[in-house]
């Protein structure tokens, strides 16, 4: 599977350990930057990813920044992206089977290694349950602008 991946520089090591895990496991990853430490401004990044995944570039996202937070915010600003930011494997369970969420947004100052692994690993092995969910996203999508950030 193909994932579009980025961060800003307090997530850039996350990210760069996230890519070999993905690819040890048979996933493309498409690096949308940063690609190194230097600070950077984390809505750019954000945004190349978010963008991506709206335009079928890549079926699901990964976004890191210091908490999570950040990215999370300026990804949910793109028009058919669904961000989010989880903390431990079953709100990315969740964030999968209720909201058909398609980024998944962790925070590289806050969580381990380890636990942005098992993280990411819940978030790509369940999908979206439908049913009573999907009246619910489809409400989400009627907030949505009528053009893309």
């Amino acid at each position: 599977m193909k994932i579009a991946a980025g961060s800003d520089h307090a997530g850039f090591a996350g990210k760069e350990h996230l890519k070999g895990w993905l690819a040890e496991r048979g996933h493309e990853v498409i690096d949308l930057g940063t690609h190194g430490p230097e600070s950077v401004d984390y809505p750019d990044f954000a945004a190349r990813v978010a963008r991506a995944v709206a335009a079928g570039e890549a079926p699901f996202g990964l976004l890191l920044c210091g908490t999570g937070i950040g990215v999370s915010i300026a990804a949910n600003k793109v028009r058919g992206i669904r961000a989010a930011h989880c903390t431990d494997p079953y709100q990315a369970r969740l964030a999968r089977q209720h909201n058909d969420a398609n980024i998944l947004c962790l925070g590289g100052r806050v969580s381990g290694l380890g636990l942005m692994e098992a993280i990411l690993e819940s978030f790509l092995s369940h999908g979206f349950d439908g049913g009573r969910h999907q009246v619910r996203v489809e409400k989400i999508r009627r907030l949505e602008p009528t053009e893309s950030a």
